[in-house]
Formats: structure tokens, C-alpha cells, sequence
């Protein structure tokens, strides 16, 4: 039987422009390339999956790259590129710091520093959750870092910034990486699913992006998730069945029922919904992002923040014509007023 690789495995970025939602932080790296104007030290700090590991790789195997493209992309063909490729070249490092953490590690670390690379023009420490260092293995590492040897280069990664001390701060060029969007996400989604052969539908994927909370690392695990599950076909019913989320029709309808006062139907919406699983605060938070959506639908200049399918989308166009602004504000008022009582009690 044929080993499994994870989708965020398997469809990792291997080059600057398939990196997925950090285009700014990219293009500025692909710049310093091209202008021979890199720094000694980076710092890629933001969510967990967002690419910060990923860059660092990318940028590491770009800089030692015998044959670099005009697009300043690693050709992935020559002697450094294929050794880093197949996890064996001897000028890319990759520490973890939250199982290397003590100043031992770090003076280790400074030692293999003081030697040239045999080959290549560089050779490249990535230290990954570097927040995790000591106080005393931060300070073992300081004077390396302000001061290294022309061949090397330090790309530090982090969740949490504000743990690193700032003396190590002033010395890197700091690039903070951004939560991926749901669409960005969604389109990437679509496409592993077609290199795949899986049919998934738009709105589905929607829901995944929507889950992941702006990591692609996690929508990835999700997508393989589901497909255990669904096998080759990701609809939006079985995502919604396996990630334990409300469909988007429970709030269509008992919107519907409140706007035109059928009480008896809101209530037997209602109960369906606690038959099903669901705790009081899903339902309020759920109905309280749907109403702002209907909001959101009522004019056109703000239609694009919907963060929705396109069926959905139209759903949603369709109710708010049925809604008045005032409805709508009245509702989210009162459904502020539930959560916050909720909380309380």
C-alpha cells in the first residue's frame, strides 16, 4: 500500500510565487535577491501556517541557488537545489528551538557558524519558534547575530514575538506574516482538489477556509480530513456533517420566521438545532455573523465582504432584499444583548 503524504506536505510551496496570501513579504524578499541587498538576520514572525517555515525554506534554497531565473525563483535543477531538495545539503541548518533551547545548543550552533561553506555561497540557519530560547542561550547567541561572517545568514521564525528579547529584535529585518484570507485559501483548496481528481464544491471549501481561522497549514489538514470521510466527492453537506458546523440554512430559515412572525416555526427551528448538538452560544454567535452578513448584502459597495460561496452569496442577496435595515439592526441588537447574558449566566 502506498504511503500517505499530507496534503500541507505534499503541496508545499517550493518556490517564492506559490506561496499562498504573502505576496508583499515575497516580492520584498525576491527584491533583495535581485539587488544583492539581504540582511544578515530575518525575523518571519505572525500565526502558526500562514508560510513562515515555508519562506525561510524558500529563501534559504533561492539565495544558494546556482542558476537563479530572472523571476529570481531557484531552478531547482542544480547541485544545491536538488540536495536541499532531497534533505541533504550541508549549507541550510534548521534548528527547533523548543527542543534545542538551552545555551549548549546555541554554542553548538555558533561553532559549525565559524566554518565556511565547502560549497555554495551560503550557508543559512533556520531556527524555528525561536521564542523558545533561554535568557542565557539569547545572550550566547547575540554577538553571532550582530556580527556574523559574511557566508552566513540567520532566518529566525516565531508565533510570538513579544517573547524574544529586544536586543535580538534590533538586529533582525523584521517581516510580519498575515493571516491567509478565505479566499486565497478556498482557491488553493480548489486547486490541490483538482490536482487530486476530487469534485468539491465551492461552498464547501468556503467552510473549510472559513474553519482554518487564516492558516493553510490547518485548512490542509482539514481537506485531508474530509476526504477520508467523503472519499473523492467534498460537498457542502458532508463538511458541514464532519466539522460539526450549523448550515447556513438554519439561519436562511429562522430568519425568514422572525421576519414574518411565524413564532411556532422559529421556536421548532430552534429545538432542531439543540437536537442536533449544538450549544446555545454556537447558535448566537452563528446567527449574530449571519445578520451582520445580511447587512453587508443590503448594498453593493460591501457585497465583496462576504467571505461566502457564490451560492451562498446569492442567498444572501436574496434575504436582505426581504429585510429592512431597521430589522436587521433591531435583531443584531437584541442577539448582542442574548451573548452577552448568555456569558453571564
Amino acid at each position: 500500500m502506498e504511503n500517505f503524504i499530507v496534503s500541507a506536505r505534499k503541496y508545499r510551496p517550493q518556490t517564492f510565487d506559490t506561496v499562498v496570501g504573502q505576496s508583499s513579504i515575497t516580492n520584498t524578499l525576491k527584491n533583495a535577491i535581485r539587488n544583492e541587498h539581504l540582511a544578515q538576520a530575518f525575523l518571519f514572525c505572525g500565526p502558526r501556517g500562514v508560510g513562515k517555515t515555508t519562506c525561510a525554506r524558500i529563501l534559504a534554497k533561492t539565495i544558494n541557488c546556482e542558476n537563479v531565473s530572472e523571476n529570481i525563483e531557484a531552478c531547482n535543477e542544480c547541485e544545491s537545489c536538488t540536495s536541499f531538495n532531497n534533505s541533504a545539503s550541508f549549507n541550510i541548518h534548521e534548528l527547533d528551538a523548543a527542543s534545542n533551547n538551552s545555551v549548549d545548543d546555541i554554542r553548538s550552533l555558533v561553532d559549525q557558524v565559524r566554518i565556511p561553506p565547502q560549497v555554495g555561497r551560503y550557508k543559512v540557519y533556520i531556527i524555528d519558534e525561536v521564542h523558545m530560547l533561554s535568557q542565557a542561550a539569547f545572550n550566547a547567541f547575540l554577538k553571532t547575530l550582530e556580527e556574523p561572517p559574511p557566508y552566513a545568514k540567520f532566518i529566525l521564525a516565531t508565533t510570538e514575538k513579544h517573547k524574544i528579547i529586544p536586543t535580538i529584535l534590533s538586529r533582525c529585518q523584521i517581516y510580519d506574516f498575515k493571516r491567509i484570507t478565505v479566499e486565497d485559501i478556498a482557491l488553493h483548496l480548489a486547486n490541490v482538489a483538482n490536482q487530486e481528481d476530487i469534485d468539491a464544491e465551492e461552498d464547501g471549501l468556503h467552510i473549510i477556509a472559513q474553519k482554518s481561522d487564516g492558516a493553510l497549514r490547518d485548512a490542509l489538514s482539514i481537506f485531508d480530513q474530509i476526504v477520508s470521510s467523503a472519499g473523492k466527492k467534498i460537498t457542502y453537506k458532508n463538511v458541514v456533517e464532519n466539522l460539526n458546523v450549523l448550515d447556513y440554512d438554519y439561519f436562511f430559515k429562522i430568519t425568514e420566521a422572525i421576519a414574518t412572525g411565524d413564532i411556532v416555526n422559529t421556536l421548532l427551528i430552534i429545538n432542531e438545532i439543540f437536537d442536533n448538538g449544538f450549544d446555545g452560544q454556537h447558535f448566537i454567535m452563528g446567527f449574530g455573523e449571519h445578520l451582520r452578513n445580511l447587512l453587508v448584502s443590503k448594498d453593493k459597495s460591501t457585497i465583496s465582504l462576504l467571505e461566502v460561496g457564490d451560492k451562498i452569496k446569492n442567498q444572501y442577496l436574496e434575504q436582505s432584499t426581504t429585510c429592512s435595515l431597521g430589522f436587521l439592526i433591531k435583531a443584531l441588537d437584541i442577539n448582542n444583548k442574548c451573548d452577552i447574558h448568555y456569558k453571564d449566566s
